[in-house]
């Protein structure tokens, strides 16, 4: 491997310094690493490239490394460090331990980049560099999801326009309108809605009336559309909006609202496919709403699914960057963890897989607390993708700890208390009540589990002993403590042992939550158990769409829960581990081309706002070397 070694200096830099302080390998090298050839990726400049699907294929043959996947406890606002732990244990593994590995990370959206979190690079001396390129534009496939999304919007707007102002023949003559020679054929995506319409003829012209009004007219209900426009900022004005107002659209007017580019359901598309095939499938079943009998509508009955994969068709290959000290990483996907399933793609994975092959690391990023991220990698993405981790990781900070021991707020950009910085075991050991259910919960799959400890300055060793005792009382498999942030990948060696350990140990099959053949409701409240809930209260939105996906035949889909990342329950404030709580379903929702139902956990939103003082205040542009400041 094309090691690199840091040189580390104390205090620790800001991010983005250190991450300017190392000039990359060119990305060639790093794939020469991996045995890729110059045919199995295109490159975007000097320091990333797509790699190709191709890849998976002529290496079908061969055997798969190890999988880890790094969750955490329930999180503070300033997050405790997962992105930046995985990065860590990558380059321990690759840079310290010789081992072959490869990261898989999701690409960050620059809502948060620009908000209140900041990117999502790792930090300290355990990033993906170029990390400015990794934070913002990358190879633009959050933009290819947005223009896709938007386009189907766009679609779903217009057809309802046009059904309203002409006549079923009318209509028909202008979806199969007649060639140079007068002939009215059907194109190939007209053929999937007169299958699902069940009608065998071939010929436009042969259609009787009725046929032509099934096939012709959709007729959506407005009041069921749940597709809406999305962008990649926070932008809370835009929750909810009117659409339809000009004067040549003849009164068509209805509330929608945008999302979040990462909350798209073509983003959740993209990390659970698993060939462009399949990925043409999956957007083309989307449904965007019902029509007014009830029957779900679909992208392919719009006529868009291929035209949204022409969209994907480069989205869809995984971009290859680094780490500051060399180890390669594959950046794919990005759907949030609270709105979305939170997790990297599968190809990025199963690609990695194989080109470390056996003995080798794969270790990805599940998003914000092991209840959300690291439940839906295994309930959703590991049903679709068959892969089985051997070993789960939970990232833990004593700051997380105090606060769910019942230390004062956190509050993102504002000093911590005093509380945080100074010795208290026992409000510790009062904490470690919500990492002990996140190891319980997560060693139910029947992996191996290993808490990082992943250290700030002021924790003491009393500190990090309570933790390591409580973790290992709970069952985790080891506890490590990590000065990754601090030290690179030299201090995420032991992390590294731990982890190798534990997956040579791994001997049991993955268990699932829940089985996929039961209702949506035992789906839900399986899930409502484990946060510790003792029952779930259904409003009655979310009993009519339970109802609907049923009766629609979409309730053995998987479950993806939306709620805050902040606690176990629904209620951000309630700290710890939580129990005989009711958890509020406010409604449910269908993603059925990525292949979910989701549930919205009470006051959710699927569009984040901007704080009073965003992180875009601190990002500028050195005029005269043309490199970026203050990104975080």
């Amino acid at each position: 491997m094309s090691s690199r070694k840091l040189q580390v200096v104390s205090p620790v830099p800001a991010d983005i310094d250190i991450a300017n302080s190392v000039v990359p390998l060119h990305i060639s090298q790093i794939a020469k690493d991996l045995n890729l050839d110059p045919d199995h990726y295109d490159l975007y400049g000097k320091y990333k490239a797509k790699v190709l699907l191709s890849v998976i294929d002529e290496l079908k043959e061969g055997q798969d490394g190890y999988y880890v996947v790094v969750g955490g406890i329930t999180p503070t606002p300033l997050g405790e460090g997962k992105s930046t732990t995985t990065v860590g244990l990558c380059q321990a593994l690759g840079a310290f331990l010789d081992k072959k590995v490869v990261t898989t990370l999701r690409q960050p959206s620059q809502g948060p980049t620009f908000g209140i979190k900041g990117g999502a690079a790792g930090g300290g001396y355990s990033q993906v560099i170029p990390m400015d390129e990794f934070n913002l534009h990358m190879t633009g496939d959050i933009h290819a999801i947005t223009a896709a999304n938007n386009l189907l919007a766009a679609a779903i707007d217009t057809r309802m326009f046009h059904e309203s102002t002409q006549s079923d023949k009318a209509l028909f003559n202008r979806l199969c309108p007649p060639n140079k020679e007068g002939i009215r054929t059907f194109n190939d995506i007209m053929f999937r809605r007169l299958k699902k319409l069940n009608i065998t003829k071939t010929k436009p012209e042969d259609l009787t009336p009725e046929e032509v009004n099934k096939f012709a007219r959709l007729d959506i209900d407005p009041d069921s559309i749940t597709w809406r426009r999305v962008m990649d900022v926070n932008d809370r004005f835009l929750r909810k909006i009117t659409v339809g107002q000009g004067p040549d659209e003849k009164g068509m007017v209805r509330e929608t609202g945008f999302d979040i580019s990462v909350a798209s359901e073509i983003m959740a598309v993209l990390a659970l496919t698993t060939s462009l095939s399949d990925m043409r499938e999956r957007l083309g079943k989307m449904v965007i709403g019902n029509s007014k009998a009830g029957e779900p509508v679909t992208a392919d009955d719009i006529g868009l699914g291929g035209a949204l994969t022409v969209l994907m068709k480069d989205a869809i290959n995984p971009t290859l960057m680094q780490t500051l000290e060399g180890t390669p990483v594959l950046v794919h996907a990005g759907p949030f963890a609270n709105i979305a399933h939170g997790n990297s793609s599968i190809v990025a994975d199963k690609i990695a897989l194989k080109l470390v092959g056996p003995g080798g690391y794969v270790v990805t990023e599940a998003g914000f607390g092991s209840d959300i991220g690291t439940e839906k990698f295994m309930n959703i993405k590991c049903r679709y993708s068959g892969l089985k981790p051997q070993c789960a990781i939970i990232v833990a900070t004593i700051r997380a700890l105090k606060m769910h021991g019942g230390g004062p707020q956190v509050t993102a950009g504002k000093p911590l208390d005093h509380a945080y910085v100074t010795e208290n075991v026992a409000l510790v050991e009062a904490g470690c009540v919500n990492l002990a259910r996140h190891i319980v919960n997560t060693k139910a799959y029947g992996v191996n589990v290993v808490v990082a400890v992943n250290m700030f300055s002021t924790d003491t060793d009393a500190e990090i002993a309570a933790v390591k005792n409580a973790a290992l009382g709970a069952g985790a498999f080891d506890a490590v403590l990590c000065t990754h942030h601090a030290h690179g990948g030299k201090g995420a060696v032991d992390l590294g042992i731990a982890v190798q350990k534990a997956c040579e140990n791994a001997t049991q099959p993955l268990k699932f939550l829940y089985p996929l053949d039961i209702s949506i409701k035992e789906k839900i409240e399986a899930i409502a158990r484990s946060y510790g809930a003792s029952g779930v209260a259904y409003s009655e939105q979310a009993e009519k769409q339970i109802e609907m996906y049923t009766k629609q035949g979409f309730s053995g889909l998987p479950i993806c829960m939306a709620k805050t990342q902040y606690s176990f329950s629904d209620n951000a404030s309630a700290k710890g581990a939580p129990t005989g709580f009711v958890l509020p379903i406010r409604d449910v929702r269908g993603s059925i081309g990525a292949g979910f139902i989701y549930p919205l956990v009470g006051t959710m939103s699927t569009m984040p706002g901007l704080p009073t003082r965003p992180c875009f205040y601190d990002i500028d542009l050195d005029t005269e070397t043309g490199r970026v400041k203050g990104l975080s």
